[in-house]
């Protein structure tokens, strides 16, 4: 104590060090002092918001009135671009603030150029943002039930397909094409793709059907690319049928159409003939595979046949497991089962103020 209290070190820290020792088996090891770490965090900091999100934006759309929804916004191409961007980054929000968003629309879009601006803004964000085909046909979707205005040239609907007809007459030069234009060209096909399967149209009696122009317009999309069967465009021809081919041929057997055959019959010829790579051709054999599997889906046989013991090898799989007052197990594949079966019925009449659980039904005390 007198040696710790020369060396200035407080005489409670004595578990603390090491004090040497002039005995070599008595000698412990030094213990090291971690450094303090000082953090630089601060509670005053500003809130962190991940790369991408725009704040402003979902301020605008949660927070505002009808009145002062679309203030900040100079023009409708800036409201719009920035909703179909904030759609892009967060594809969760579309059921939640589409409405709202259609509702602005409608105090906004109020003339003929207005609404074909607002047309070429999706139709450019469905055909040039990847992933966004989807998202942009659901949109085009709503907006094509929900927005108000009805012009001489035409509703949303009307305008929109006559938008993509635009790029479809071009078809055959596009699919020609150098790699830019092919790649233009590939996203509009999968645009229109998404377009036939969300789309919906009220027939006269007021049942949904699917835009039938648009199903005439894919079997023509799919001929082009077949007709130049370089890479690019055989694989765009297999994400086209792989996403509607299901629908199409439904559609076209409807109509009594062998058309799937012919575009079946197309790819095989280009599997023979075509000088595409390997692995498209891999690619081209595996969608007549998908295809000869009813496009993967699974349907039961028209004619049912209830199992059997005889036509069933798992008939008594899932069936309950009983008890003979001997404690022998027995089930409904036993020979003796119906005799076993009835014994126990009449063993359980011999508990009468019993449940199955065993909990007793009389009143307390009786």
């Amino acid at each position: 104590s007198e040696h710790l209290q020369q060396t200035g070190i407080p005489s409670g820290s004595q578990d603390k060090v090491s004090v040497p020792d002039s005995g070599p088996e008595m000698a412990e090891p030094q213990v090291a002092v971690a450094p303090v770490v000082t953090s630089k965090l601060s509670v005053k900091a500003p809130e962190f918001y991940p790369s991408g999100y725009n704040q402003n934006f979902n301020q605008n759309f949660a927070e505002s009135s009808f009145e002062d929804r679309y203030d900040g916004y100079l023009t409708l191409a800036e409201y719009v671009q920035d909703f179909l961007n904030h759609l892009t980054e967060q594809p969760g929000c579309f059921e939640t603030e589409i409405e709202q968003f259609a509702e602005t629309l409608n105090g906004w879009v109020t003339a003929d150029e207005a609404l074909q601006e607002l047309v070429e803004l999706i139709y450019q964000q469905a055909t040039s943002v990847p992933n966004f085909s989807y998202m942009g046909a659901r949109l085009c979707n709503y907006l094509s039930h929900h927005l108000t205005i009805s012009p001489q040239s035409g509703n949303f609907r009307q305008l929109l397909l006559q938008r993509c007809r635009t790029e479809y007459e071009n078809r055959d030069e596009a699919t020609k094409g150098d790699e830019t234009t092919r790649k233009q060209f590939h996203a509009f096909v999968l645009f229109l793709a998404e377009l036939y399967l969300n789309l919906e149209i009220k027939g006269t009696k007021g049942q949904v059907m699917r835009a039938e122009i648009l199903q005439e317009g894919l079997r023509e999309l799919l001929n082009a690319l077949f007709s130049n069967p370089v890479d690019s465009n055989l694989i765009c021809a297999v994400k086209l049928l792989k996403l509607t081919g299901s629908v199409l041929e439904d559609a076209w057997k409807e109509k009594g159409k062998n058309d799937m055959e012919e575009m079946i019959q197309r790819i095989e010829n280009v599997v023979l003939d075509a000088n595409c790579s390997r692995d498209v051709k891999h690619m081209l054999l595996k969608l007549v595979e998908l295809r000869s599997s009813n496009w993967g889906r699974v349907h039961g046989t028209s004619l049912h046949t209830e199992a059997t013991p005889e036509n069933d090898p798992n008939y008594f799989m899932n069936e309950p497991t009983f008890y003979t007052s001997d404690g022998v197990p027995f089930t409904a594949a036993d020979p003796d089962y119906q005799e076993k079966y009835q014994e126990l019925l009449e063993r359980e009449d011999l508990f009468p103020d019993y449940e199955e659980n065993g909990t007793d039904l009389s009143g307390p005390g009786d």
